[in-house]
């Protein structure tokens, strides 16, 4: 240490054996989580601590060039092991303030004892307490490792229950329990899956609270969102997604972001929210879902139904609709037009105007047009409902 002689160290030595446990009684009395009685692995790590922490000072007196990389480790894992533990680092921190309090102390007296100069003694007293930073700096250097591996950890474990409760089939119910228990996660009785896009993980799980598990999730030909590089989608699951004031916080999770909710059901069938969901996000991108804001695959049923196998729903709405392909473009997304209202509106002439912004009187000529393209199918209720099976897959 700059401007201590080594000679000073051999001063300051023999004062050791007994500095250790007077160290050790001072921080015990002056430090509430260490006054517990110092036996086991717990006194065994705090000795070792203050005796390594000691004979370091002094051989960074002698011979500084000698001290070891190994030392720095001491500290470093004494910080971690706070953060195992459950600890904050305050109770670490403070006892290396009373033991550089205790150690000043006893470094003076056997200073005096053997004729020190007052400036050298100043100096033992700097070099101290900026040792204690030092090796504070290595505990908190080490808690801080820890916190982060420790979340990671946990993160990871969620990962993995969110990929098993999305998974088909299905994860047996051991398995199921047994990463619900690693996630820390209590196995509600039902679930809903929350697939949200371009929102990082953390963030949706901090808005849904604690309850939710969240990963972020990636389809094999989906590329990552450029601008915020975050993950195309998250995928949640909210436990008891019918408990009062649940849907209001999943609203308010998913923002203005594209989101879509799954159906509510019981947790064995997880996966299936999950898949309607991420299906239901996926048409609304399409056009066939339409809707600003949140979308509930459970009031898109009929929609989800005749996607399921879309190339036979395409057929189908293209042989329905065929007819309408001989007429002028703009006439053709007029009539369309005026037929989803009127099928949707069950042939009420008055509501449909009304929802078109027309006359009634166009309505009228427009449905004789569709009569005229379409033939008897208007007036046949099988008809009529693959006429709106057709549109709704054309959904423009």
């Amino acid at each position: 240490m700059e401007g201590i002689s080594p000679e000073v160290g051999a001063i300051l030595r023999p004062v050791l054996p007994d500095l250790a446990g007077e160290m050790i009684r001072e921080i015990g009395a002056q430090v509430p989580d260490y006054s517990r009685p110092l036996e086991g692995p717990f006194g065994v790590t705090l000795r070792y601590g203050v005796e390594r922490a000691l004979r370091r000072f002094v051989d960074t007196i002698e011979h500084p060039e000698d001290v070891r990389a190994s030392d720095q480790r001491t500290y470093i894992e004494l910080g971690r092991g706070e953060m195992r533990q459950g600890r904050t680092l305050n109770a670490l921190l403070a006892a290396y303030r009373v033991g550089a309090q205790v150690s000043w102390r006893r470094f003076v007296e056997a200073g005096v004892r053997a004729d020190l100069e007052p400036d050298t003694l100043y100096r033992v007293g700097e070099a101290i307490f900026a040792y204690i930073d030092e090796i504070s700096g290595e505990s908190i250097e080490g808690y801080a490792a820890e916190q982060s591996a420790m979340a990671g950890e946990g993160q990871r474990r969620r990962e993995q229950l969110v990929r098993l409760l999305a998974a088909d089939p299905p994860p047996t119910p051991e398995a199921l329990r047994t990463a619900a228990e690693h996630a820390s996660w209590a196995l509600p009785a039902r679930v809903a899956a929350l697939v949200v896009e371009g929102v990082p993980a953390e963030r949706l799980a901090s808005r849904l609270g604690s309850g939710a598990v969240v990963a972020a999730i990636e389809e094999p030909d989906a590329a990552p969102d450029t601008d915020n590089q975050q993950p195309r989608q998250v995928l949640a699951f909210v436990p008891d997604p019918d408990a009062p004031g649940r849907r209001a916080t999943i609203v308010n999770a998913a923002g203005s972001r594209h989101a879509a909710l799954g159906p509510s059901v019981a947790l064995a069938f997880s996966a299936r929210s999950a898949a309607r969901a991420r299906r239901a996000l996926e048409l609304h991108a399409t056009g066939a879902i339409e809707g600003d804001g949140l979308i509930l695959a459970e009031e898109h049923t009929a929609t989800l139904l005749l996607h399921a196998d879309p190339q036979l729903a395409a057929e189908v709405a293209a042989a329905r609709l065929a007819p309408l392909g001989e007429l002028r473009p703009a006439v053709r997304r007029r009539l369309e037009a005026t037929l989803r209202e009127w099928l949707d509106q069950q042939g009420r002439i008055d509501d449909t105007a009304r929802a078109l912004g027309v006359h009634p009187q166009t309505v009228r000529y427009r449905l004789a047009q569709l009569r005229e393209t379409f033939g008897d199918a208007l007036d046949d209720a099988r008809g009529r409902f693959e006429l709106a099976l057709a549109l709704r897959v054309r959904g423009d």
